[in-house]
């Protein structure tokens, strides 16, 4: 019988060194200091000490973006600590931030593939990247199938996709098994997946011949792998505040047993030297200008909530002053590591909007503002799984929107307010926002820039509040 031992690190998002985390409690909610790749660097060499090698280390992507840090560099000073992580292969979403051309230059840097097997030129329809590559570990073949995230080109601003085409993967994936299966004759069948849990669970019923699947995107932090078609597939949360194992007894090409792991990465895990050293060589010069206070909170500011947060409240009232509106859109980002109650630094402030986009404004009328709504939550809650294209449900202020989530398409909106006044679908409404992920370009009229910043924004409306003072209602309600 042969073992083999799976780590996974998905949706690291650039953080590099321990933050605070969120964890559930049966009270609710308690802070935690968790991640570091130092401290993660040592949990790798412990399972490879423990297999004898038998390790395949893989990354599901959200690595090189997402952090002051990986922005300020184009994801490049990441690149010396993730080769000296050994990892095997990666996957990608926001790495396609930096146009395929500087994701292309980051990659080449790698001491491992890059594997997406849906995504392709647009000029020829040739594959951009290495769609599987076969691993030997432990006296076995494990075959890899890459799938990038699907809406890179589909919700994401133009500049991440130029020149390329992404599917949701499904035939590929089945071919790219196949020939696994059929030509190269491997033990193991594992796809490293950037498509999110709930599209995972309908690509193993969907594409038979699955043993594993690593999932990302989505966030979720699974204290057990669930088990679909034949597919064991497990994620583990983001911001490397938790690592995955998985080990596996094979025995005729085929798991006769498996044990899951979801590794906290707390202090309990000593420093790598190396590592720490790598990540003291990044961090350095940023850390006098991060480390600057811009304010205080009396609450904890927060994305871990489906239909509002307290972050995002922050972010959508210092757009909403520096545009002088009302209403105020950004998307329902899931990255962004939760800020305590105490001082606001800047550093919490890019880890949340790394991008600094401008403060945007444009004119909505109520109807668009309504059909903006319900195509997100479309986005967010379709029935059919690859139809998900969304992170949470989009942030906004200035309205109250009553939404029943179990209805269908486009009905999913009961009651739109501003202030006590329902929408007027004829109005035309000022509004703020930022990226055209908060608000697509399809919608509104006299779209333009603003000279100022979502950090500059940010910053001007905590030096005169502290956030918690005078709490508003959530701008969303599920009923």
């Amino acid at each position: 019988m042969a073992h083999l031992t799976l780590l996974q690190l998905n949706d690291l998002h650039g953080y590099l060194e321990p933050h605070p985390e969120l964890v559930r409690t049966g009270g609710g909610w308690r802070f935690e200091r968790l991640g570091g790749l130092a401290r993660i660097a040592s949990i790798f060499a412990k399972a490879r000490v423990e297999s004898e090698g038998a390790v395949l280390t893989l990354d599901n992507g959200d690595t090189f973006h997402g952090t002051h840090v990986a922005l300020e560099s184009k994801g490049e000073a990441l690149v010396p600590l993730m080769n000296a992580l050994k990892i095997d292969a990666m996957t990608a979403h926001w790495e396609f931030a930096y146009g395929p051309a500087g994701f292309a230059r980051l990659a080449a840097q790698l001491d491992y593939p890059v594997l997406a097997a849906n995504v392709f030129r647009k000029s020829d329809g040739a594959p951009a990247f290495e769609g599987r590559r076969v691993f030997d570990r432990g006296g076995l073949k494990v075959g890899v199938v890459g799938l990038a995230c699907p809406i890179v080109d589909k919700t994401m601003p133009p500049s991440f996709s130029e020149g390329l085409r992404f599917e949701i993967g499904v035939e590929e994936c089945r071919d790219h098994v196949a020939a696994l299966r059929s030509d190269e004759g491997v033990d193991l069948v594992v796809v490293l997946s950037h498509l999110g849990f709930p599209q995972d669970v309908q690509l193993a019923n969907d594409v038979a011949g699955i043993d594993v699947i690593h999932s990302g995107h989505t966030h979720n932090r699974m204290h057990e792998p669930v088990v679909v078609n034949g597919a064991i597939i497990f994620q583990s949360g983001c911001h490397g505040a938790f690592v995955g194992r998985l080990d596996l007894d094979v025995e005729a090409g085929r798991i006769v047993s498996h044990r899951h792991q979801l590794i906290p990465v707390d202090d309990g895990w000593p420093e790598d030297p190396e590592m720490a050293a790598l990540v003291e060589n990044a961090m350095a010069p940023h850390r006098d200008r991060l480390s600057e206070v811009v304010g205080r909170t009396t609450r904890p500011l927060h994305r871990y909530a489906m239909p509002s947060a307290p972050m995002d409240d922050v972010l959508l009232d210092a757009i909403a002053a520096a545009a002088e509106v009302e209403i105020a859109f950004s998307n329902g980002w899931r990255y962004g590591a939760p800020v305590a109650p105490g001082p606001v630094t800047l550093n919490d402030l890019y880890n949340n909007i790394p991008m600094n986009p401008p403060v945007s404004r444009v004119d909505l009328t109520g109807a668009e503002i309504h059909e903006l709504l319900e195509d997100n939550l479309e986005r967010t809650f379709a029935a059919d799984p690859y139809a998900q294209m969304g992170g949470y449900i989009k942030r906004c202020r200035g309205l109250t929107v009553f939404v029943k989530l179990e209805n269908p398409k486009g009905e999913r909106v009961d009651r739109l307010f501003v202030g006590d006044e329902p929408v007027d679908p004829e109005r035309v409404y000022p509004c703020a926002f930022v990226t055209t992920q908060g608000v697509p370009r399809r919608y509104g009229t006299g779209r333009r820039d603003l000279q100022i910043d979502a950090i500059t924004a940010l910053r001007r409306w905590l030096s005169r509040n502290v956030v918690g003072d005078g709490l508003r209602p959530p701008s969303v309600i599920v009923v």
